[in-house]
């Protein structure tokens, strides 16, 4: 018989996946991953206010380091206590509290909507979709074309599958309330801070680089359990894991190549960087139809990764 704390954290994940699909975000007002936000806005401002303009900058470097654990501290302290707190009630009463609070640690309605509407613009103009492509990536979408907004749509798309769902998923199933919390502040804290270089003119390459390097740590495991789940939604393509090591290789980044590197094989498609990277030079070129294929690959790549997971709980609690 399965124990109730894994019973719980099953219900748990049903809850919250309801409730994203039916109700989606909560308010801002409500919303913990705002919270986050505002604490990250005031100190990246504070580590900025005497930051320098080139060089090492060790000063800034620690300062960073530490406004990174002052929030991750009270942000897993304040999970874990109300997670003991609900584990004084029955268990599906835990269960369902628990979906409450997890649904907004991770988000799939939303980035399913968001990189959805990218075609949806592109349909009325080339800069109706570049405006709706800034809303998802932080890049420069003004010199994109018709072909690199999908790109880039697709791109967010297989990056967000494992940062906003499958990561916060996976942290929580292995370390409960204040596992997902943390990946979501290390998630937040490195898409605010954790930039090379100059981003709208300041310089955050030493305030952001703790940031970035434990977003990377946390996030290695789940992107790759990401790319295999993407891989195995492709049946009945057979799709090789060594040439998607390969292909992840290419990205600058040790984490999102993973997922990227399988959705494009997965869709037959091209994902390029002009200068950096061209995963599935083979594939064609995004066309209209690759965005919404790509999102019901996605869907069904959360449904093997999840499904996988309950197996696994399952079995656990047979044996335990």
């Amino acid at each position: 018989m399965m124990p109730e704390w894994l019973a719980s954290q099953v219900l748990a994940v049903l809850v919250a996946w309801l409730i994203d699909l039916w109700l989606g975000e909560p308010s801002p007002r409500w919303h913990p991953v705002v919270w986050i936000g505002r604490y990250l806005q005031r100190a990246g401002d504070w580590l900025q206010a005497d930051a320098r303009a080139e060089g090492d900058d060790w000063r800034v470097f620690w300062r960073g380091a530490a406004a990174w654990g002052l929030g991750a501290g009270v942000v897993v302290l304040l999970a874990l206590l109300v997670q003991l707190l609900l584990s004084w009630l029955p268990w599906t009463w835990t269960g369902v509290l628990l979906g409450v609070l997890l649904k907004p640690l991770f988000s799939w309605r939303m980035l399913a909507d968001e990189v959805a509407a990218v075609e949806t613009a592109l349909a009325q103009s080339l800069h109706d979709g570049q405006q709706q492509l800034a809303r998802i990536v932080s890049r420069d979408v003004t010199v994109l074309d018709a072909v690199q907004v999908r790109e880039s749509a697709l791109e967010s798309l297989s990056e967000n599958l494992n940062d906003s769902v499958i990561a916060p998923l996976f942290w929580f199933l292995l370390l409960g309330l204040p596992g997902a919390a943390l990946f979501r502040f290390a998630d937040t804290a490195d898409s605010m801070w954790g930039y090379r270089g100059v981003y709208r003119g300041k310089r955050w390459e030493w305030a952001g680089k703790w940031a970035a390097k434990v977003d990377d740590w946390l996030a290695w495991l789940p992107a790759r359990l990401t790319g295999i789940g993407l891989l195995l939604a492709a049946w009945p393509r057979r799709l090789r894991l060594s040439a998607l090591r390969q292909q992840a290789a290419q990205t600058p980044s040790p984490n999102s190549g993973w997922p990227m590197a399988a959705l494009a094989p997965a869709r037959e498609v091209q994902l390029r960087k002009p200068g950096v990277y061209t995963l599935h030079a083979d594939g064609v070129q995004a066309q209209p139809g690759h965005v919404p294929q790509a999102i019901r690959l996605a869907q069904r790549a959360i449904a093997i990764v999840l499904t996988g997971w309950l197996a696994l709980a399952l079995l656990t609690g047979i044996f335990t």
